[in-house]
């Protein structure tokens, strides 16, 4: 009797992403409403953010407004992280800035679009995985400095300005904090916002608000393609910044897609939200947009802040951004900066990482680890730039790994001599550039017997700078007389060994 088949086996789906599938929410009055509210949220929060990152950039502030809808809209089907929120951001705004004071915004728009071609590229080519090479220390130091950053960014709106900000700030402050202790139905920060701009309306204070950030659009964004040549030219004049451009909007996406796996415990598709980012800033580029990347501030109000976890509250983030602009941008446009300010504050408290800082943790935290989170910190705050922060944080951590490494290295020198007399060291560790520079000053060229044995079979060759450094033990001794033989290799070591043992050069 023949054996029956197994049944197929079903894919397994994680119980915490089929609880937070935009199926699940649409079925939940209770969860469709947290997203609904989550994504008007935000999408009051990014009009003024995208209107300053347009100036910073040095164009009109419909160009950052586009964006913003065209980037959420466009990843809340594309994009690999549910409930992240992707818009222009400060990071881009300072990599297109020279395009656009140069060259103007037809090529800012080139750039763009270019940078979105190279990102699909490197998306396609597994540029995600390279993630797996970014230690928790420098991920710390990431979140922590994007606190700072969110922080700083609102001491403008509370320097030089009418004296009713500040306890307006306190109160939305208050309400943020106070009101969750109450009920959870409504989002802390809407509610902010709703109470402050009444109270401004209805007091008559004249106080900073959304319109004095710059003019609101009232024509919905159109399709068209960058005026500009398409010769070498034109290459050559946008390639390096939207090169820029690609690897910082993919470094900070992926490190906020990362973020948002650790505070939701789920998991996403980087690679998908690789090249979602490249198709998004492709699509902006056309519509007239600057391109953008993931924005932690926007995306842990609609995480934390509101409780989001779906694409749902991406899309409604740009529907309502888009909506509110150009629908009612009047009335948008009288919300007072100060709601704002609280709530950007209130997101900059809950992303800092206070365990990290505690005396307690630093006491038993390794100096290194707390020397890397201190360096990506100090680099992100002096330059405002994330990229260049986290980029600093690794060359910091593969540093002070292989100096670690490299001391783990040993040299034993045997008392007794093996059966045929020989003198036998053996060599412990991980042999690579940093441990093995030093390996030729561990041996007794003078008085060592004729015949001396190196014995590897607890270390690993990992490097050619390895295998020269055996190369100069054999060659010192030789020229003492004196033969060596090198072995308890492992397979991988000893095919890298006999490779290229006596073809690097003269010693």
């Amino acid at each position: 009797m023949p054996t029956p088949r197994p049944a197929a086996a079903l894919p397994v789906v994680p119980e915490a992403d089929a609880a937070h599938s935009v199926r699940a929410a649409l079925r939940s009055p209770r969860r469709l409403r947290t997203e609904v509210l989550a994504g008007l949220v935000v999408a009051l929060a990014l009009i003024p953010e995208a209107i300053s990152f347009s100036i910073l950039a040095g164009v009109d502030p419909r160009v950052g407004l586009f964006s913003s809808f065209v980037m959420a809209v466009s990843l809340a089907f594309l994009g690999g992280r549910p409930a992240m929120i992707s818009a222009a951001t400060g990071a881009v705004a300072l990599v297109i800035a020279p395009v656009a004071r140069d060259h103007g915004l037809d090529y800012v728009l080139a750039t763009v679009v270019l940078a979105g071609v190279l990102q699909v590229v490197l998306g396609v080519a597994g540029v995600a995985r390279l993630m797996r090479f970014i230690p928790r220390s420098v991920m710390v130091g990431f979140v922590n400095a994007l606190a700072v950053l969110i922080l700083l960014a609102q001491l403008p709106h509370l320097v030089d300005v009418p004296w009713a900000v500040y306890p307006l700030v306190a109160a939305g402050l208050a309400i943020i904090v106070l009101l969750p202790r109450v009920t959870t139905v409504v989002p802390a920060p809407l509610v902010a916002i709703l109470v402050l701009s009444v109270v401004v309306a209805v007091a008559g204070l004249r106080v900073p608000e959304v319109r004095d950030e710059g003019a609101l659009p009232d024509s919905l964004p159109s399709l068209l393609w960058p005026d500009v040549p398409l010769d070498l030219e034109t290459l050559r004049i946008i390639a390096p910044y939207a090169l820029g451009m690609a690897l910082v909007g993919l470094l900070e996406s992926l490190m906020t897609a990362k973020l948002v796996d650790d505070v939701t415990d789920t998991h996403s598709d980087k690679t998908r939200e690789a090249w979602g980012q490249g198709v998004a800033n492709v699509l902006s580029g056309l519509f007239g947009g600057m391109g953008g990347c993931a924005m932690i501030g926007q995306t842990m109000i609609n995480v934390k802040a509101s409780g989001a976890r779906t694409r749902i509250s991406t899309f409604l983030a740009g529907a309502f951004l888009l909506v509110l602009v150009v629908g009612l941008g009047d009335v948008v446009g009288t919300i007072p900066m100060a709601a704002l300010v609280a709530v950007m504050v209130m997101v900059s408290v809950a992303t800092f990482d206070w365990h990290s800082v505690r005396p307690s943790t630093l006491r038993r935290m390794p100096r290194s680890e707390t020397a890397v989170m201190l360096v990506t910190v100090a680099v992100v705050v002096a330059t405002h730039n994330l990229a260049y922060g986290v980029v600093a944080g690794v060359l910091t951590a593969t540093l002070l790994f292989a100096r670690r490494v490299a001391h783990l290295t040993t040299v034993t020198r045997l008392e007794a001599p093996d059966a045929d007399g020989a003198r036998v060291y053996a060599v412990a560790g991980e042999l690579f550039f940093a441990s093995s520079n030093d390996l030729v000053y561990q041996f007794d060229y003078d008085g060592d017997p004729d015949r001396v044995v190196v014995d590897l079979s607890r270390a690993y060759v990992w490097d050619a700078s390895t295998v020269a450094a055996l190369d100069a033990i054999v060659t010192k001794y030789g020229r003492k007389g004196k033969s060596v033989r090198i072995v308890g290799l492992d397979e991988d070591s000893a095919r890298r060994h006999s490779r290229l043992a006596g073809r690097l050069g003269s010693h």
